[in-house]
């Protein structure tokens, strides 16, 4: 028998790809009904304030406005934006509209009308008496501060993480291992410094956007461009105290999300307002907005303590995390914990480590989950502390890590006490010398006309799903003729996730791939999926098609040895038919799949999930080649080279395509996104005109290649590949600075400022 073409390992194109490029209407905005509702809100212009009085009359009497609302409209139970698995462990501290105003862009009112052009002259019209309160804007300041920014007692925490609204903490811990303070203190060196990260923004193409409207039944159905669409259902049910049963989620095609759309940003307001006008209604958020009042990375200042022996062997870390929630608590409980465990598990010579960290409330624009969520933070500040310890000891950076670094088979303690049963870091760390010229470039070289060139290097782990949490379903039918529709819960945000799994199901059924229809996510008819975030759809929704498909397979094998008078063990499928095994006698699944439709008792339909009790960590090492001016300080990136461990790749094409576009992020982090506050707490970045996102040009030569391992827990030995490709830029590209220099810049982004005030600095 000829054999049959395999798609796991093979780079396809993604199944979506030609209605995509040929600007096919499948985004939230291009399918919303035409005589929608156009629903805004009016955003505060103070960082702290409450609502004395509000007067709306104008702006409800305004031409072309069907509904205005303000906080005495709303349930008063309190909840959370963020897209977690219930219970949350981020606080309930959310109303849809609230007396107190928490940030610069908080929503102080709800305005629903018939045209944009309505809504923005309504807007104007509305009138509120604030009474400013005294903000808290400095995260070092929040903690036990007498200004309280969740002060009402319906403020609420579902899980044991420290958290005390009382204090302005949403979460505070402290895990260890062995005696830290005991080994630091006989190290041979010992290093302390203090890492700042800011709030970076996703910038994803599409912006938040949804749209409500009620079904025949009366329910409300929410479509968003979400990563998230289980726990919308939730979220938007706790929002307007309502039962879930009342509500569907539909998720079409995601323009981007990067983590900013695992936080339920637009989806109440439209929804609120078609509850209460049973009109359809949609919200789209302007760039502005997306830039004020939306979901960013959280500010995290991270302080390290490395030790070292006189050899460089790592003995002991102690890390403290200072992580800024802002306003509202989404996230903040749980980005901080891996800014430690996705760090520390890196070098397996450390014999003891701690762990502590707080999160705190501010006055500022609510932190969210961003690619990395909390991984990139930490391992900027562990990694960049690496990279001090080396100059400190005057030795390769890249050598300090091959004596330190975790190997395949290590147990890792600071990751839970998992075993890196797929490791390939030691692998990353030798092609990415060879392919960028390490040993022949390091540290630095005079180019002769003013100019420096330097590399720098950093390593980086992330997880494969949340271990012992997150649930993947999978649902496969046989149709007639013999083709299957796989409905799946995970939501392709772009990634491919609807191709790649796919490829895991036509792989196990032994079909072509074009013989499996995929199907976006829908709440009413979906298996349960936890959602699209934590790297978890290539691993722990592929394991639940693979389950599925060996159990469809089962289910095939049973009514084709039925249609044939046979038992199950009599015969065998080869994925386009059933046949005796020792005899002649088969049954196409064509036919199988067309006589099922006709006196049937047993429908050829299987739904499974899947969940891990662990989470393979991928693993990437990342170097950065940059051109430094002596004189101006200025520099750019000459080349950037990344190595990632991801497993076994499903689409190696993808696989790039992801990595490619995880570095340019993570080189935007590094070099260009910044975000500053005025004294009254208002975001200067509201724009791409202030906002810098890199282009192309500025991101220099990205060159990418793969370097496989086996996880045995996953799907055909797969690993996550989403979030792990953004962390290495900002400490590679730091200590390249810093091999240029000499001094190490401790705060991103990196910018020639930066660099010639801590020369002036060290000069003096």
């Amino acid at each position: 028998m000829e054999k049959k073409e395999t798609f796991v390992g093979s780079s396809v194109s993604k199944k979506d790809y030609r209605a995509l490029v040929t600007g096919k209407p499948v985004y939230t905005d291009d399918i919303a009904p035409r005589d929608c509702l156009v629903v805004k809100v009016l955003r505060c212009p103070h960082a702290h304030a409450w609502i004395e009085e509000i007067d709306t009359s104008k702006a409800a009497a305004y031409p072309g406005i069907e509904a205005v609302f303000t906080w005495e409209d709303c349930s008063q139970k309190r909840f959370t934006l963020a897209g977690q698995t219930y219970p949350e462990p981020s606080p309930y501290d959310r109303l849809v509209l609230d007396r107190r105003m928490r940030f610069v862009g908080d929503a102080a009112a709800i305005v629903a009308g018939a045209t944009e052009e309505a809504v923005d002259r309504a807007l104007k019209l509305i009138k509120i008496k604030y009474q400013v309160l005294e903000p808290v804007l400095d995260f070092r300041t929040a903690k036990d501060n007498p200004v309280l920014i969740h002060p009402e007692d319906s403020w609420q925490s579902l899980c044991t993480v420290g958290a005390d609204n009382k204090r302005n903490l949403c979460a505070a811990g402290e895990e260890a291992h062995g005696d830290v303070d005991s080994i630091l203190a006989s190290c041979d060196h010992v290093i302390e410094r203090t890492y700042h990260c800011k709030a970076n923004q996703q910038a994803m193409m599409e912006t938040f956007r949804t749209y409500a409207e009620l079904d025949a039944y009366g329910r409300l159905v929410v479509t968003s461009s979400t990563q998230i669409p289980f726990h919308v259902r939730r979220i938007v049910a706790n929002a307007l105290d309502i039962p879930k049963s009342k509500v569907r989620v539909i998720k079409p095609r995601i323009g981007g999300g990067f983590g900013a759309k695992q936080t339920a940003v637009s989806e109440m307001y439209p929804a609120f307002v078609t509850w209460k006008t049973g009109k359809p209604s949609k919200m789209i958020f302007s760039r502005y907005e997306s830039q004020i009042a939306s979901s960013p990375r959280h500010e995290m200042e991270v302080t390290v303590r490395l030790g070292a022996d006189k050899n460089g062997v790592f003995q002991a870390v102690d890390l403290y995390t200072l992580s800024n929630t802002g306003a509202f608590g989404e996230h903040g409980p749980t980005t901080v914990g891996l800014s430690g465990h996705k760090s520390i598990p890196l070098y397996s010579t450390i014999k003891a480590f701690r762990f502590h960290y707080d999160v705190v409330y501010t006055n500022t624009m609510s932190a969210g989950a961003y690619r990395g969520y909390g991984a990139t933070q930490g391992i900027f500040a562990l990694e960049s502390a690496v990279n001090e310890m080396a100059m400190e000891l005057h030795m390769d950076p890249v050598k300090l890590r091959e004596m330190n670094m975790v190997h395949e088979g290590d147990v890792m303690p600071a990751y839970y006490g998992e075993t890196a049963n797929s490791c390939a870091l030691d692998r990353c760390m030798k092609r990415a010398k060879e392919m960028i010229g390490w040993d022949e470039k390091w540290p630095c070289k005079d180019m002769g006309n003013g100019k420096v060139r330097a590399v720098g290097v950093a390593m980086a782990m992330q997880g494969s799903s949340i271990s012992k949490v997150d649930v993947a379903g999978a649902t496969l039918k046989l149709n007639d003729d013999g083709f299957y529709s796989l409905m799946i819960g995970a939501s392709d945000m772009g990634t491919g996730c609807d191709t790649t799994l796919a490829q895991v199901a036509a792989d196990c059924l032994g079909c072509d791939l074009d013989n499996i229809v995929t199907h976006g996510v829908d709440t009413d008819v979906s298996p349960y999926d936890s959602g699209s975030y934590a790297s978890s759809t290539a691993y722990l929704t592929g394991m639940a098609v693979v389950k599925a498909s060996q159990s469809m397979v089962e289910k095939i094998k049973e009514k084709g040895a039925e249609y044939l008078g046979l038992t199950a063990d009599d015969v065998d499928f080869d994925g386009d038919r059933v046949y005796c095994v020792d005899g002649d006698a088969f049954i196409s699944l064509k036919d199988i799949g067309n006589q099922v439709m006709c006196n049937n008792g047993k429908a050829l339909e299987v739904t499974e999930s899947h969940s891990s009790p662990v989470s393979p960590p991928p693993f990437m090492v990342g170097m950065a080649e940059i051109e430094l001016d002596k004189e101006t300080c200025a520099f750019e990136l000459v080349d950037y080279v990344g190595v990632i461990d991801c497993g076994t790749p499903i689409n190696p094409n993808l696989v790039r395509v992801q990595t490619e576009g995880g570095l340019g992020q993570g080189i935007g982090m590094a070099m260009f996104e910044d975000v500053t506050r005025s004294e009254r707490g208002r975001v200067y970045e509201n724009s791409f005109m202030q906002y810098k996102l890199p282009t192309r040009m500025d991101t220099g030569n990205i060159r990418v290649e793969i370097e496989s391992s086996y996880e045995p827990t996953g799907p055909f030995g797969v690993k996550s590949v989403g979030e792990v490709v953004i962390n290495t830029p900002s400490p590679a590209i730091a200590g390249a600075v810093a091999a240029a220099t000499g001094v190490q810049i401790r705060e991103l982004p990196v910018t020639p400022e930066k660099i010639f005030r801590e020369l002036a600095s060290s000069i003096k």
